[in-house]
């Protein structure tokens, strides 16, 4: 039991050091842009670009990319509503978040999941993409701690189940 209290400390010492940040100002307008690159709109909207603007490999990468998106947002609902884990801005004092926050539970981060399955195949396909994609992705799991609407262990989560996703979908489908 301890070592779930130390494990539970970190993840909101972790959380602290990346939401104290708040209120700077250019890091609000990037974080508070950047977290849609996981949301639904977007990341439905540019696979389904993709599919249909593209040929080939390239297709069938994009077309496996979609279907990580849709088959890994299942464990998502599913652990929500097993492990109601409340959002870091409703069990913390003094965390920092925007007005309207989500008021669903916060393990895993489905922007999280969303955009790791969305990425990784295309990693795959062409490995220099690494270089563009994956910060992007990294980038979108840390707006979803500095916003304050969930703790370092959501977006752990939700890469790791988002890259799972990812490249299961590649291997079967491409």
């Amino acid at each position: 039991m301890k070592l779930l209290l130390v494990f539970y400390q970190t993840d909101q010492w972790i959380f602290r050091g990346i939401n104290r940040h708040y209120h700077n100002r250019l890091l609000n307008a990037f974080f508070r842009n950047i977290t849609h690159a996981g949301g639904a709109r977007f990341t439905i909207s540019a696979i389904l670009l993709m599919i249909f603007l593209s040929a080939g490999e390239l297709r069938q990468t994009a077309v496996a990319s979609a279907i990580a998106l849709t088959l890994s947002h299942l464990p998502v609902h599913l652990m929500k509503k097993w492990y109601p884990r409340k959002r870091p801005y409703i069990s913390l004092e003094n965390a920092f978040f925007p007005a309207n926050p989500l008021e669903d539970h916060s393990f895993p981060s489905g922007h999280t999941t969303a955009i790791f399955s969305l990425v990784l195949p295309f990693v795959i396909y062409a490995p220099a993409l690494a270089a563009v994609l994956l910060p992007l992705a990294v980038t979108v799991a840390i707006s979803r701690v500095y916003l304050g609407l969930h703790y370092p262990t959501d977006i752990f989560a939700g890469s790791l189940l988002g890259s799972v996703a990812g490249i299961l979908s590649y291997s079967f489908f491409v």
